[in-house]
């Protein structure tokens, strides 16, 4: 199947299928085709005997820099019948929005509700709609040096998933979501929200040798196994929650910040709107341990 997908790739070798997310150039944004080519690729991966766990990469610098705010649009996931005669949905009307985020929920939702486990493999940028992929995956592997947070809390919205409160805590899930504030894969690791952070040379043979062993189990009991743990989630209303998370990002695109950001973007440009929000936080760096003492700069010292 490999090279069938025009913005992942996508193979199975030695009982596991890898993802990559292939839009390096854009630092893999995450485009509604990227997310239904991953969706599509998710439930293959799932369907597929051979297939005992996936693993989701990205190509490039980063795993993925977070949604494409000015991409194509969308070409797939579109009904077979639909005709320029009708009327479609927008997003101007907040039940229109709800409906528009609901239906890319969907396709994140395949990580946790396939049977199969699966690896997010992190590298560079985890940021924004890129920790929406990662925390939906049962296992976080990162580079030490990788970056995570969702700076797009800072004027956008809020978070459309939301599955830092289960991995992190409420306090440290308010502390990185109140200020859109980063951090790294190291200190990722210590407070929860990954599984493991390793030197950026060692990250590939680090998921690829937990994936072997993943391969030695039969898939049935892996899932087994997957299932129960998330259903204890479920117990404790994380499905739910990313229910309600849509809702609320509804709610946070009413925002004054957020009503004004596409007049801001008309007037500068995309990629000045967010430099002038993102420099107003320094290096947009929080700090685990020890006091956050930071330059006239902001950048933590």
């Amino acid at each position: 199947m490999a090279g069938e997908f025009e913005n992942i790739e996508y193979e199975v070798v030695d009982g596991r299928a890898r993802i990559t997310l292939n839009r390096p150039e854009k630092l893999n944004a995450l485009s509604h085709d990227l997310l239904y080519e991953l969706h599509e690729a998710l439930w293959e991966a799932d369907d597929n005997k051979a297939v005992h766990c996936v693993v989701i990469r990205g190509a490039g610098r980063s795993f993925s820099a977070g949604y494409d705010l000015s991409g194509p649009r969308a070409r797939y996931g579109l009904s077979r019948v639909r005709s320029e005669d009708n009327e479609y949905r927008g997003g101007r009307s907040v039940d229109d929005d709800a409906w528009q985020m609901e239906k890319t929920q969907r396709y994140r939702m395949a990580l946790f509700d396939m049977h199969k486990p699966v690896i997010a493999q992190v590298h560079g940028y985890c940021l924004a709609g890129g920790t929406d992929i990662a925390l939906m995956c049962d296992m976080i592997i990162c580079a030490d040096d990788a970056r995570f947070g969702f700076p797009p809390a800072r004027d956008l919205g809020a978070l459309p998933n939301n599955m830092w409160l289960y991995n992190v805590g409420p306090q440290w899930a308010k502390r990185l979501m109140l200020t859109g504030d980063s951090i790294t894969g190291a200190d990722a690791q210590q407070i929860g929200l990954v599984l493991k952070a390793v030197p950026k040379e060692h990250l590939e043979t680090e998921v690829e040798q937990l994936a072997d062993r993943l391969a030695l189990i039969d898939p049935d009991l892996l899932s087994a196994n997957k299932r129960i743990i998330n259903q204890g989630l479920e117990l404790m209303g994380a499905r739910t929650l990313q229910r309600m998370a849509v809702e609320n990002d509804v709610r946070g695109h009413n925002a004054a910040a957020a009503l004004t950001f596409g007049s801001r973007v008309a007037e500068k440009g995309l990629k000045d709107t967010l430099r002038e929000r993102d420099g107003k936080f320094g290096d947009g760096m929080a700090r685990v341990n020890g006091p956050e003492l930071r330059d006239e700069e902001g950048r933590l010292i």
